[in-house]
């Protein structure tokens, strides 16, 4: 009878084992089809709380390619996080060098035992982590998978913590894909997107909305008189006038939309399931924050106004993405028209 059961127990290991490499196979499948960030980090959420059976997963992760810091942002699901708590680790803060390192998540209290509790380790221990994951590629640190409370009350085993590392390897190799093609369609100065990439998305969700009967509206954006700030400044002055403008409309966006730099000092913005009354007040809340604007350069204090157009998708008059990018230039250019500053809705 002991030989039996014996048998059985390897059996079943056996099946697990084989089970789990079939799920591994299909979260690779999964995830390295998943090209936007937002939507890999989501699916890298769900993930792990279904396979590690855990109420809460979160991510820190760096909110662009050449950002200095892991960050939380928005990257969480079932943990309450304190607005007042700075959830941020500098890229050479301890943990992150440690992490680097081995191949091996960790709890709580091993991490106590190796790593200095400093503010943003306070802040980590606040969220009560069952385990914390490195995202790593090739010792190269994508980010930090936190596990939340586990469902059942047995420790993490050996099996477990080497799925889990499993898991995080195709997560942090997706991520790096995320991230060469968000270097390949990004304006470096700006942070959005180029123009050509802004058009294939705006492609996908002209149909979508299409489909679903859901308003998508555009804003096409110009800085008033920019000329006059290299003329009289110098083009760093121009460079500094083009960030603080991109920052504002990324300000002004949720991440279901996409703002990107059109060329020169134009930019254009998609939003969507948003109709034209919505879009105009967005845009003018682009507007009047931008007019609001202090810039302190070199010691001087410099303002400066943009003029926008708006257009709603609409599938009679519109049968391309190009096509409603015009009316909306075509808008700005009434905008401009009227005195510049202003905010001008396609006819």
């Amino acid at each position: 009878m002991p030989k039996i059961k014996k048998q059985t127990t390897r059996d079943a290991s056996r099946e697990k084992e084989i089970y789990d490499l079939k799920q591994l196979l299909e979260i690779s499948k999964s995830l390295t089809s998943v090209i936007d960030f937002s939507t890999l980090i989501e699916a890298i959420l769900y993930t792990c709380m279904g396979q590690m059976k855990t109420l809460g997963v979160a991510i820190f992760t760096k909110k662009n390619f050449d950002a200095a810091t892991f960050q939380l942002n928005r990257n969480y699901c079932g943990f309450e996080l304190d607005e007042n708590v700075d959830y941020t680790f500098q890229d050479d803060h301890p943990l992150i060098q440690f992490m680097s390192r081995p191949n091996a998540c960790y709890t709580v209290a091993d991490l106590q035992e190796i790593v200095p509790t400093d503010g943003p380790m306070k802040a980590l221990y606040s969220l009560e982590p069952s385990l914390i994951v490195p995202l790593k590629t090739k010792n190269h640190i994508n980010g930090l998978l936190v596990l939340g409370e586990q469902i059942t009350s047995e420790p993490y085993s050996a099996y477990e913590k080497e799925h889990i590392l499993n898991i995080a390897s195709l997560a942090s190799i997706a991520i790096s894909n995320a991230a060469l093609l968000e270097m390949s369609t990004t304006d470096l100065m700006t942070h959005l997107k180029l123009k050509h990439y802004f058009y294939t998305v705006l492609m996908e969700k002209l149909e979508f909305s299409l489909e679903h009967k859901f308003p998508l509206s555009v804003l096409m954006i110009d800085i008033d008189f920019f000329k006059r700030f290299n003329d009289t400044y110098g083009h760093s002055c121009g460079d500094t006038v083009l960030q603080m403008v991109a920052n504002v409309i990324q300000q002004n966006t949720r991440s279901q939309d996409m703002a990107a730099r059109y060329g020169g000092e134009e930019f254009v913005v998609m939003l969507c399931e948003t109709a034209a009354d919505s879009a105009k007040k967005i845009a003018e809340r682009i507007r009047s924050s931008i007019e609001n604007l202090d810039i302190l350069y070199e010691g001087m204090h410099l303002n400066l106004t943009v003029s926008i157009g708006v257009a709603e998708y609409s599938p009679g008059m519109d049968k391309s993405g190009r096509q409603l990018v015009d009316r909306a230039d075509k808008a700005l250019y009434d905008a401009k028209q009227s005195g510049r500053n202003a905010v001008c809705l396609s006819k």
